[in-house]
């Protein structure tokens, strides 16, 4: 079922930076991506730690909590000048700070990403605020190799590296939530042990390739190929909720996609879902995501 998931490039850019500097990433709706090389730099993590990065560190902030960046820690931290940067093309971007030839000069390439999941969705909620691909390296041996070249491109300045390091960091990404997802995020219980199930698995997969269909716990037995009370005992005691609430927060995740993505008209997702009227769908929208559907439509028009 994760076989789908994808990251698409929202905006990217190389940073030059030498002498103090300090720039801090207010929370956003999309994912941070960052790559060092150079001179390394310190990181401010989401929970207030500073820690320590080198030429090759990558790090990715799947949520986009807030976080810092500085040459060491104590620097007044500011906004990043997205104004000052000089534009490559549509979304990527250039910026110096300081005396780019100088020694002991920082060289960032970073991103902002944007997943094809709903925010709400299990996976999303599960995903630590930071990952680090060093982290990972042990059990991922195309790590080592991505970052090399990624090194290689922010070094040599030649025509088209810019894209080239989109393009890696856009694989980099995916290798770190997917070795995440394969060995560092699983536990004898919740979503991920239920994915691994071949009968639950089953099941999950059957309600989000038709998000649309308004399963009942007998249709999702059947699929099981047990019965309802065994199944709905299974299933809540793996995933931690009940059978009905899942399918629901599936279907509403889906509209909320919808509305927010697709710009699709409410009565549309309404009648996509199966809800004899707007207000019936816009009841059960607002109970599971907690603010009304016009709201979604509403966030996405201003962004």
């Amino acid at each position: 079922m994760l076989r789908g998931l994808r990251l698409d490039g929202v905006e990217y850019g190389r940073c030059r930076l030498s002498g103090e500097w300090s720039f801090h990433y207010p929370a956003q709706e999309h994912a941070h991506f960052h790559f060092v090389a150079g001179s390394g730099c310190w990181l401010q993590a989401p929970d207030g730690e500073w820690s320590a990065l080198t030429a090759g560190d990558a790090v990715l902030v799947p949520r986009g909590a807030a976080h810092t960046l500085a040459s060491r820690p104590g620097v007044e931290p500011r906004a990043f000048p997205r104004r000052e940067c000089m534009a490559i093309c549509e979304s990527m971007f250039d910026y110096a700070e300081g005396e780019a030839e100088s020694e002991g000069v920082c060289v960032l390439f970073c991103g902002s990403m944007r997943f094809n999941l709903d925010a709400l969705h299990p996976l999303m909620k599960m995903m630590p605020d930071l990952m680090r691909a060093r982290e990972l390296m042990v059990s991922e041996p195309a790590i080592p190799h991505l970052l090399a070249a990624m090194v290689s491109e922010c070094a040599l300045n030649r025509v088209g590296a810019s894209g080239i390091l989109a393009r890696l960091a856009d694989v980099m990404a995916a290798q770190i939530i997917r070795s995440w997802v394969e060995h560092e995020c699983g536990d004898s219980k919740g979503w991920i042990a239920a994915l691994r199930d071949p009968h639950l698995g089953t099941v999950l997969a059957a309600i989000h390739a038709e998000p649309e269909r308004d399963w009942s716990v007998s249709d999702l037995a059947a699929l099981m190929g047990t019965s309802r009370s065994g199944f709905a005992a299974k299933f809540t005691a793996t995933v931690g909720i009940t059978p009905a609430r899942y399918v629901a927060e599936v279907r509403m995740h889906q509209a909320r996609q919808w509305l927010a993505r697709d710009r699709m008209r409410i009565a549309e997702a309404a009648q996509r879902l199966g809800y004899d009227s707007e207000a019936s769908f816009s009841r059960a929208f607002k109970r599971i995501i907690g603010a009304a559907p016009g709201k979604s439509r509403a966030a996405a028009a201003r962004v």
